[in-house]
C-alpha cells in the first residue's frame, strides 16, 4: 500500500470557522462538523481539533468556561482531539487582553484542563497553530491508514472475506 502524503489529505473545515488556517497543501472542504473546527475527510469522528485565538481562549476561561468544559469533555470521545491555542505562555504572562482576568487565572485555567487530561497546544501565533494542526491532522490519518492496511492484511493471511 502506498504511504499517504501530504497533498492527498482532505482537511475539513468546519462552517462555522471564522478565521480558517491555510491548510495548503492539504485539499480543502468546508462542512459542517459535530465538534471541534477541523477534521479529516472520512475520520471525522475520530480526528477533531479546536481552534482557539488568544482572545478566544482568555474567554473560555472567564465568561465561557462553562461552555468550554462542555465542548472539552465532548473532545474526550475523539481518538485524537486537541486544541490548539494562537498564543505562547509568555503571552498569557503578558496579559494584554480587554478581559478582567489575570495572567495568574488564564495560566490556571489552562494547567487545570491539562490537568484533567485535555490536550492544549500552544500554537505561538495563527501560522505556526496551522502547521501544528495539519501535521496532527496528517500523522493521525497516516496512523489510521497503517492500521486499517495491517487489518485487511491480517484478514488475507488467514483467509477471510
Amino acid at each position: 500500500m502506498p504511504e499517504l502524503k501530504i497533498e492527498d489529505l482532505t482537511v475539513v473545515i468546519d462552517t462555522r470557522e471564522q478565521d480558517p488556517w491555510d491548510m495548503e497543501p492539504c485539499r480543502v472542504v468546508i462542512d459542517g462538523l459535530s465538534v471541534a473546527d477541523y477534521s479529516v475527510r472520512g475520520l471525522e469522528s475520530v480526528v477533531a481539533i479546536e481552534r482557539k485565538s488568544l482572545a478566544d481562549f482568555v474567554g473560555c476561561c472567564g465568561s465561557e468556561r462553562e461552555r468550554f468544559q462542555r465542548e472539552l469533555d465532548r473532545l474526550r470521545g475523539w481518538s485524537v482531539s486537541a486544541v490548539v491555542i494562537e498564543a505562547s505562555w509568555g503571552d498569557f504572562e503578558l496579559g494584554q487582553w480587554r478581559s478582567k482576568l489575570t495572567s495568574k487565572q488564564v495560566m490556571a485555567s489552562f494547567c487545570s484542563w491539562i490537568s484533567q487530561g485535555h490536550r492544549l497546544i500552544l500554537g505561538r501565533d495563527h501560522a505556526t497553530a496551522a502547521t501544528i494542526a495539519r501535521g496532527i491532522l496528517f500523522y493521525a490519518a497516516r496512523y489510521r491508514l497503517r492500521e486499517a492496511a495491517e487489518i485487511v492484511n491480517a484478514n488475507i493471511k488467514v483467509g477471510k472475506p
